[in-house]
């Protein structure tokens, strides 16, 4: 049992001995808070000692292209984690097997180096520990001198006393000379073994572990052997030395042993990869912009597979057409699925300074020709418009003072919508495009986020024709929305951006319909006038005004694939047609990457749930009437589709004794009834100019009608323009003219025009009639034809100097 006075004496006792050792114990004290104030002060992380390489790899973890650091180096960081534990293992058994335990310097081997290099005069000997050795690397210490080398111990105890042995080790092996410019582990792994630092075989690693000690003369002593891409007989004598102590620790490697006997090969820095060069430019480009940026390993949506695929067709299509001046093309190929750019191809030819290789041209502002015209006739699906097989007039049509043509010159008269779109007719698309309200393409480009764009007043409806401008990248995300069913989503080029949420632009039902129509585009090589059974093709052509650009953009299977032929400096030439420059070179691709995929097929897709299939008459693309001979069927969205009845054939009642109409009433009267297509005077027009036979419905002048059971279409004023201010000279008043003119139905034999509703003549369809105003003012203007059916708009004139 203690007592109380046993517990005095130690108590004293124990005071005694504070007394004695206070002192001591102060000054460990003292020690400790420095040691752990210096290692919890705030300061630099290792890593950001030296600048670092980038590595960007493809989607498969192939090697595209290793960056040289700032200073010209190829340095990688990788964590100590992320390193050949066999090779960490190796650099401390080779270089400091007391690494653990000593504060930053060896004494032993400071002495023994002193010994050996300036009393024995042998080979110089440095004794310099790894956390010296990185004191060396960082500050750029000469170590040669005696002054040298106790700096460099200073340093290295500064590290030892701000760093962990783990962050020490770290960045030497991230930081260790590996001949030439290749400095660490993780640039040594990748550009002589095309490794990460955690896949190196047991030879690879005590390689590397090697090679620092003197990477100059232990590389370069193997030059003869580095042509044949195998390492020299020194580097390889000093690896199997370090494996004869290796095989002490692990006797269970001693089995490896034939491993190295084999020829270790070493790939030469001219050999490093450099693939795909404007994807992994614009990669890096917006990792320089982005800031706080520090993985020095960068993967993206790449497939270098896919990107050989289209650099092999291009140059191969650039070779062969050379002689129609075709000298460069551009390409990128997108999948829908994930929105990764699986391969971009900027220019026919990077190092070409002839053709500036090195713009990526996917990111050049271009004008798409007729590339946007599915989506016009998308919006006008949304909007109630159209639908696919509604007949749209390809005549001579003036928009304002805005008169398109056609590319051909040609007009085809009544076209369906899917017909417009697949020949690319353009009076028809900018109809369309007239009609839209809410959003007008200008409104749905700029929520697709096309870049730069001027205001909507700038293109008007030459926006509808390429008046505009757009990146291939661009038009590659608005072809993927029309196949993701409407949906927009930003495009992928490092897997590092995860897939966004998209943003709908189009309904699910217009985006399948024009889907359809573009399927049945014919390819340029087929004559069978459809696409033969195979994975299907939705694609479109389109030329820019001048000849400077050719485009084709389409999609198959889950890609979407965009082809660009032209000139960077905006040249033009007559070959830089989208259907016979761009749509050949298209098919190439698309052919060579089913060859590629031969069980590539298209993503499964529902379809819309609100789309319905209704009968139509052919030639007029409405509800058939009875008398309607061709029917077909279209895609229909209830309650926004344009519904009503066909009027273009209509019965006309016979008399059997004289074949003309007969007059009403009809009784007692032999008589029988045919049916004609009743077309709009302007119509007719084109079928005149085509050479096209239309049978005409009869006359009989004795009678106030055709004898037509049903009644046409209201006249369509063409002129004065809607929404026009005219301007009259002062010096000409009383000698300036308007010219008024309209449409008819082929029923009609005269108009008759008032200005505010008084009468002021008369006309037969597609013949004008000239109002002379008698003042300024505003007019409402007003055509009947003989039927009683009539067209009005407001007309205002103006005095002007």
């Amino acid at each position: 049992m203690i007592t109380s006075s046993t517990l005095v004496r130690w108590c004293r006792a124990w005071l005694r001995w504070l007394y004695r050792w206070q002192n001591w114990l102060v000054g460990l004290a003292l020690v400790a808070v420095v040691l752990v104030g210096c290692r919890l002060w705030p300061h630099r992380p290792l890593r950001d000692w030296l600048p670092s390489s980038t590595a960007v790899y493809d989607a498969r973890g192939r090697l595209m292209r290793l960056t040289l650091a700032s200073d010209d180096r190829y340095r990688l960081w990788v964590p100590l984690k992320d390193i050949s534990p066999a090779l960490i293992e190796g650099v401390q058994l080779h270089e400091d097997r007391w690494y653990r335990w000593h504060p930053g310097f060896n004494v032993y081997g400071l002495v023994r180096g002193a010994w050996v290099t300036y009393v024995s005069h042998g080979n110089r000997q440095g004794g310099s520990t790894i956390t010296m050795q990185l004191a060396r690397l960082l500050w750029r210490l000469n170590t040669r001198t005696p002054m040298g080398k106790l700096r460099q111990v200073a340093r290295a105890v500064q590290l030892e006393l701000f760093y962990s042995k783990d962050q020490i080790l770290e960045a030497y092996l991230n930081d260790a000379p590996y001949g030439r410019n290749v400095e660490g582990v993780g640039a040594a792994s990748v550009a002589y073994f095309d490794k990460s630092a955690s896949a190196l075989s047991l030879p690879e690693a005590l390689t590397l572990a090697v090679i620092p000690q003197d990477p100059t003369r232990r590389l370069q002593a193997g030059a003869a052997a580095a042509a044949k891409d195998v390492i020299g007989a020194n580097l390889s004598a000093s690896r199997n030395r370090l494996y004869a102590r290796w095989i002490v620790r692990h006797p269970q490697d001693a089995a490896l042993r034939p491993l190295f006997a084999l020829p270790l090969r070493l790939r030469p820095l001219s050999q490093l990869p450099f693939e795909a060069p404007h994807a992994v430019d614009q990669v890096l480009a917006a990792r320089r912009i982005a800031s706080g940026e520090q993985d020095s390993r960068v993967t993206t949506t790449l497939d270098l597979d896919l990107q050989h695929v289209l650099e092999r067709q291009i140059g191969r299509y650039i070779q062969r057409n050379q002689g129609r001046g075709i000298r460069n093309a551009t390409a990128i190929l997108l999948d829908t699925r994930d929105m990764g750019v699986k391969a971009l191809v900027g220019s026919a030819d990077y190092a070409n300074a002839d053709i500036q290789g090195q713009v990526n041209g996917t990111l050049a502002k271009r004008s798409p020709g007729s590339t946007l015209k599915p989506f016009i006739y998308a919006l006008g699906f949304d909007e109630g418009v159209l639908h696919p097989q509604t007949v749209l007039r390809d005549v001579p049509t003036a928009f304002g003072p805005y008169t398109p043509e056609n590319f051909d010159g040609h007009f085809l008269g009544p076209v369906t919508a899917t017909e417009a779109l697949i020949r690319s007719r353009n009076i028809p698309a900018v109809w369309v495009a007239s009609q839209l309200q809410q959003p007008t393409l200008y409104q749905f480009l700029r929520d697709a986020g096309i870049s730069r764009m001027a205001s909507e007043k700038h293109y008007g409806l030459a926006l509808v024709l390429g008046g505009g401008e757009v990146t291939m990248q661009e038009l590659a995300g608005l072809y993927a929305m029309l196949a993701n069913r409407g949906e927009l989503r930003p495009l992928r080029l490092t897997a590092a951006e995860p897939p966004a949420a998209g943003t709908r632009l189009l309904s699910d039902e217009a985006s399948f319909m024009v889907m359809d129509m573009l399927r049945q585009n014919p390819r340029p090589d087929e004559t069978t006038g459809a696409q033969p059974d195979r994975l299907p093709v939705y694609w479109k052509t389109g030329t820019s005004w001048g000849f400077r650009d050719a485009w084709t953009v389409g999609s198959f299977g889950p890609y979407v694939l965009v082809v660009w032929v032209g000139n960077f400096d905006g040249s033009s030439n007559q070959a830089f047609v989208g259907v016979e420059a761009a749509a050949p070179l298209f098919f190439q691709i698309v052919d060579a990457l089913h060859a590629a995929q031969p069980q590539m097929s298209e993503p499964v897709r529902h379809m819309p749930a609100h789309l319905r299939r209704v009968d139509i008459c052919l030639a007029s693309g409405d509800l058939p009437n009875q008398w309607c001979p061709q029917r077909g069927m279209t895609w229909f969205i209830p309650g926004k589709s344009p519904i009503r009845v066909s009027q273009v054939h209509r019965p006309v009642v016979i008399d059997d004794a004289t074949g003309k109409p007969a007059c009403p009433p009809y009784a007692g009267k032999h008589t029988h009834v045919e049916v004609y297509e009743f077309w709009p005077s302007e119509l007719q027009r084109v079928f005149v100019q085509a050479g096209i036979p239309r049978r005409m419905p009869p006359r009989n002048d004795a009678c106030g009608s055709t004898g037509a059971s049903i009644d046409g279409e209201p006249p369509a004023m063409t002129s004065p323009l809607r929404g026009s201010i005219y301007a009259m000279r002062l010096k000409r008043a009383g000698e300036d003219r308007i010219a008024f003119s309209a449409n008819a139905d082929a029923s009609v034999r005269e108009m008759y025009w008032f200005v505010n509703d008084a009468y002021v003549g008369r006309t037969t369809p597609g013949e004008a009639f000239f109002w002379q105003p008698p003042a300024a003012g505003n007019y409402t203007v007003r055509v009947v034809d003989d039927h009683g059916r009539s067209d009005e708009r407001p007309l205002g004139v103006s005095l002007v100097e």
